[in-house]
C-alpha cells in the first residue's frame, strides 16, 4: 500500500501562454499577460515562465503552433527533471474543447484557460448564496460544450477509431458517450434549477428596491482592483472586505448616507475585466441590476495603472452591454498617491507618451473632456487610501444627487426627513 506523506502546502507553478497578432501587439500582450498573471496570483499560483507567439491568429487545434507547444512541452519536462514541476498552463484566451483536449494531450499537465481561471477565483470569492449560485451557473454553462473531454479516457471501451467507424461514426455508443448523455443531462437539470433559484432571489430583491423609498441611487463602478470597495468604506463608513487582489468583491454592497443631511444609497458593485466571459455577464445580470437602476454612475479608474485608458474603454463597452451607456456618470480617478511619471531630457525629440505625462497634465486632459455636454459630468482625483480630496468628492456627490432629487422628484424637494 503506497504511504502518503503530510506535508506543508506549496503553492502550485503556472506557465503563461499569449500571442502576439495584427490586433494585438507585442506590448498588449504583456500588459495581458500581466493581467493573467495577477490572475493567476489572486487564485494562489505562482507563475515560473511566459510563452508568447506571433502569428496570424490562433490555431484552431492547440491555440499555438506544433513548434511552440514543443517549445513548452521541453520546458515542463525540465522543470519535472529538477524536480520542480509545473502544476498547470494557463491561456489568455478561451479554448475550445477540442484545443484543451488536444493540449492536455501533449503537455501532461493541467490546462486552463483566462475564463476557467476567473470562473475559478469566482468560486473562491463567493460568499452569498446568490453569488455561489451565479458562479455555479457560468461554471455549468462554460463546462457544458466542454464535456466530451473528460470522458476520451473511455473511447477506446466504445471501439474507437480501430472498429473501422471514422469520425462521426454510428454504432460507437459505448460506456463513453452514455457517461456524456448522463452527464449532460444532469447538468441541464441543474442549469435550470439554478435559473429558477435565482428568479427567485431577483425577485426578493426587486421588491427590497421598491421599499427603499424615494431615495437617489449611486453605484460605483469600474477595473476589478481600481479601489471601489476602498473608497464604499470610506465614504459610507461601512466595512466592505479590500484587498489588492482581482475581485476581491462579488456581492453587491448597498448602503445609506448622508452628506449634509441629504441620504442616498451608495452602492458598491463587482468589477469588470477585459474579455470577461460572456456567462458570467449573464449569470451576474441579477446583481448588476444595482448598476442599471442607478440614477449616478461613479466611475473609478487606477490612475496609477498603465493602461488605464484601455480599462476606461473596457468598462464603458461593459456598461453598454448592460443598456447603462447613457445613465449620468462621473469620473473619480483614484490612487493618485502611487502614480508615477517619465521625465523626459531636455534634449529628448521624440513625441511625449503618457508615461511621461504628470500628473497635472493628466488632471487638464480629462478635466477638459467633462463638462455637461460630455460623457462624464464631472472629474476629480483622489487617493482613498490617503484620503486625499475626499471632502471635494463628497461635495460633487451633494451637488449631484441633490439635482438628480429634485429633477426625479420636484414636489419633494428638501423633505429628506421622511426617509431617515
Amino acid at each position: 500500500m503506497k504511504e502518503f506523506v503530510i506535508s506543508e502546502a506549496k503553492a502550485e507553478t503556472a506557465v503563461l501562454v499569449g500571442l502576439i497578432t495584427k490586433e494585438q501587439d507585442e506590448a498588449k500582450t504583456k500588459e495581458y499577460l500581466d493581467e493573467l498573471e495577477f490572475l493567476a496570483d489572486t487564485a494562489g499560483a505562482v507563475t515560473v515562465k511566459r510563452f508568447t507567439q506571433k502569428v496570424g491568429g490562433p490555431s484552431q487545434t492547440t491555440y499555438v503552433g506544433s513548434g511552440k507547444l514543443q517549445e513548452i512541452k521541453q520546458y515542463i519536462k525540465l522543470c519535472e527533471d529538477a524536480e520542480e514541476p509545473v502544476g498547470m498552463v494557463i491561456f489568455d484566451d478561451e479554448l475550445s474543447a477540442k484545443q484543451i483536449r488536444n493540449i492536455e494531450k501533449e503537455l501532461q499537465v493541467k490546462i486552463l484557460d483566462r475564463t476557467s481561471l476567473i470562473l475559478d477565483i469566482f468560486a473562491m470569492r463567493a460568499q452569498t448564496a446568490e453569488a455561489k449560485a451565479q458562479v455555479e451557473l457560468a461554471q455549468h454553462r462554460y463546462m457544458l460544450p466542454r464535456l466530451q473531454r473528460l470522458w476520451t479516457h473511455l473511447e477506446r471501451q466504445g471501439g474507437g477509431s480501430g472498429s473501422g467507424g471514422g469520425k462521426g461514426s454510428v454504432g460507437l455508443r459505448g460506456p463513453g458517450e452514455t457517461q456524456l448523455e448522463m452527464d449532460r443531462r444532469i447538468i441541464l437539470q441543474r442549469i435550470t434549477l439554478l435559473k429558477q433559484r435565482l428568479a427567485e432571489i431577483d425577485k426578493q430583491k426587486t421588491t427590497q428596491r421598491k421599499n427603499r423609498g424615494r431615495l437617489i441611487r449611486v453605484a460605483l463602478v469600474g477595473y476589478t482592483n481600481v479601489g471601489k470597495s476602498t473608497m464604499m468604506n470610506l465614504l459610507a463608513k461601512s466595512e466592505v472586505f479590500a484587498e489588492n487582489k482581482l475581485f476581491a468583491t462579488l456581492d453587491t454592497t448597498v448602503r445609506k448616507m448622508t452628506i449634509d443631511n441629504l441620504p442616498f444609497l451608495l452602492a458598491d458593485t463587482v468589477g469588470f475585466i477585459r474579455k470577461l466571459p460572456s456567462d458570467l455577464v449573464e449569470s451576474f445580470k441579477s446583481t448588476l441590476d444595482e448598476v442599471r437602476e442607478a440614477d449616478l454612475l461613479v466611475h473609478v479608474v487606477d490612475i496609477s495603472h498603465p493602461d488605464f485608458e484601455e480599462q476606461i474603454r473596457v468598462v464603458e463597452e461593459t456598461l453598454k452591454e448592460l443598456g447603462c451607456a447613457d445613465k449620468p456618470a462621473m469620473l473619480v480617478f483614484n490612487k493618485i498617491d502611487a502614480y508615477t511619471w517619465v521625465e523626459k531630457e531636455e534634449d529628448d525629440l521624440t513625441p511625449l507618451t503618457k508615461e511621461n505625462y504628470t500628473l497635472e497634465d493628466l488632471k487638464k486632459t480629462w478635466m477638459a473632456r467633462s463638462g455637461e455636454n460630455q460623457h462624464y459630468l464631472e472629474c476629480i482625483f483622489i487617493s482613498a487610501k490617503q484620503k486625499e480630496n475626499i471632502d471635494e468628492l463628497r461635495d460633487i456627490l451633494y451637488n449631484r444627487v441633490r439635482e438628480l432629487h429634485v429633477q426625479k422628484y420636484p414636489y419633494n424637494d428638501f423633505l429628506y426627513q421622511d426617509y431617515e
